[in-house]
């Protein structure tokens, strides 16, 4: 597979490993309308630090977990005017390019400084990614094609799913001789597990001529569309109809069968007709061998024609319908993104992505229980189209935005609280969400625990680097050193900050759990090795052989 080589790229390939793990602290709740110092335990959360340990830190709680992913990192047009330094020479960018590639850092053109800051955190968007997830990366031109080879080694060649084409400006970015009017998505899966959804149909653009009165159903013509292939070329898609012209509903629809019978007696278009259009159609539901007879009755009805005959029509849904690759509509432009910002009185961001573009991408990828990330978060859009599409359809997602500018506060959460306490002409929606800040590195530079950091976050920190599990409430009767039961073993975190733990007799006397295997962490140990073989018993010595990743 081809790959992409930079200057740079030998020093981070792995580097998302070597960031320090970062607990998050708590400022503040924000639910009813109101800011309140405790957790609203929501699960929306608004995350304020540099993206590439935020999301780092997110691991043991959503590794594998989340549906749906959507970024808009810069896109490195040179730009030095937006909020956003779109020249990646942001200088918390550039020190952190000095500090992990070093002294090479100084002679990257920007393209290599764009691709050394976003590998790494294309890798943990990886690891977070449910196996059955998406991400959606919004990109121009200036770094599609290196982008596209990244995601490549990253997801996977077999994983890229497609390139969504969006109009953003109908007059065009630039005033040379071909205007550049669009913008990109490149959308990848994890596996092949991932199933899109349709997206609800707008029923101006409807192609339809007949409407069910009854039913939330349309109703089509079942014909072949496509009559250059006739059916006697395509003899096994040829499909008998019968119609029972006996009865007859309020609209004058006619039941249908694919069996004759004394009742369905009428044969609509038979095999000596000259008439080859009407009679089958490609893809039809009627080859589908899995579905009963009365289940095609239900769905087909019969219309009499001026001739005497009849036309088969087949009922189906209205509702969705598959997303184009090429979005051209009015309200994905990025001006009506500024709209809504003006809406919303925040004006600091000149062209904000549209709320029906993520809403979009949301509905596409993800079920009403879902977590969507967002780890460029940048105006909140993606937060005000998981609230927005809750209060809709009365679903429960979660979103997670991370941004690392100093607005985060004061525009991406202000953002948000405004939509739920209403804007402009827009009504209040429920909704609520905690803000936080990156705190303190789980271990100090000479690698023993930081002690300033509460002890349930390295416990939780622990049980995932064992299980890749977040702790569970345990309701049973156990010492309160036990950090959960998972696949048969049980794990104990003998930890205290102000004194020396030991594994000894008198601990074991008070675990309770019953399990095949016990990992038990303790700064010392004074059973022999032979008994601890014999009881199923490993020790591992604080913080030595806690795993850093």
């Amino acid at each position: 597979m081809p790959s992409l080589h930079w200057i740079g790229k030998e020093k981070i390939i792995n580097h998302h490993a070597d960031v320090p793990f970062r607990t998050l602290k708590h400022t503040y709740g924000f639910d009813n309308g109101q800011q309140y110092p405790n957790e609203t335990h929501s699960g929306n959360k608004i995350i304020h630090g540099d993206n590439l340990e935020a999301l780092k830190s997110l691991l043991p709680e959503y590794e594998g977990k989340i549906k749906c992913i959507y970024i808009d990192p810069p896109y490195n047009t040179g730009n030095e005017n937006w909020v956003y330094n779109d020249n990646v020479n942001d200088p918390k960018i550039l020190k952190w390019l000095g500090q992990v590639v070093g002294k090479e850092s100084e002679d990257l053109s920007r393209h290599d400084k764009w691709l050394c800051m976003m590998y790494p955190r294309l890798k943990l968007l990886h690891k977070l990614l449910s196996d059955d997830g998406a991400i959606f990366i919004s990109i121009d031109d200036n770094e599609l094609y290196n982008l596209k080879l990244v995601c490549d080694e990253i997801f996977g060649a077999n994983n890229y799913y497609t390139q969504i084409i969006v109009q953003s400006n109908v007059r065009g970015h630039t005033y040379r001789q071909i205007a550049k009017t669009h913008e990109n998505i490149l959308v990848y899966t994890k596996s092949d597990q991932t199933e899109f959804n349709e997206i609800p149909k707008d029923p101006e653009n409807s192609d339809l001529n007949l409407q069910d009165n009854i039913s939330k159903f349309n109703i089509r013509e079942l014909r072949n569309r496509n009559p250059k292939f006739g059916r006697f070329n395509r003899p096994n898609l040829f499909y008998p109809f019968y119609v029972c012209s006996d009865i007859v509903d309020k609209n004058g629809h006619f039941p249908v069968s694919l069996q004759q019978s004394e009742k369905y007696n009428i044969e609509v278009f038979p095999k000596n007709s000259s008439n080859i259009d009407s009679c089958w159609r490609w893809g039809s539901l009627l080859a589908d061998k899995n579905i009963s007879e009365d289940t095609l009755s239900s769905n087909l009805i019969a219309k009499p024609v001026r001739t005497g005959g009849f036309n088969i029509y087949e009922k189906y849904r209205k509702d969705t319908v598959k997303a184009k690759s090429i979005l051209f509509n009015t309200s994905f432009i990025t001006e009506r993104g500024t709209v809504e910002i003006g809406e919303l009185g925040l004006s600091i961001f000149e062209f904000p992505k549209p709320l029906s573009l993520i809403s979009l991408v949301i509905l596409l990828s993800s079920s009403d229980d879902d977590i969507i990330l967002d780890s460029f978060a940048g105006s909140g859009t993606t937060a005000h189209a998981v609230l927005n599409l809750n209060e809709q359809d009365g679903g429960n997602r979660k979103f997670i935005l991370i941004e690392m500018e100093d607005y985060a506060d004061t525009i991406t959460a202000e953002r948000v609280k405004r939509v739920i306490n209403g804007y402009a002409d827009k009504q209040p929606i429920n909704g609520s969400f905690d803000f936080y800040e990156l705190d303190m590195p789980l271990f100090n530079e000479d690698g023993n625990l930081n002690e300033a950091i509460e002890v349930e976050k390295i416990r939780q920190y622990v049980f995932y680097t064992e299980t890749k599990q977040g702790i569970a409430i345990h309701t049973h009767n156990d010492n309160r050193y036990f950090l959960g039961k998972h696949n048969d073993t049980a794990y104990y975190f003998y930890y205290e900050k102000d004194k020396i733990t030991t594994l000894d007799f008198n601990f074991l006397a008070s675990i309770k759990v019953k399990a095949g295997l016990y990992i038990i962490y303790a700064d010392n140990c004074l059973l022999s090795k032979d008994f601890l073989s014999k009881n199923h018993l490993i020790f591992k010595k604080i913080p030595r052989d806690i795993t850093k990743f």
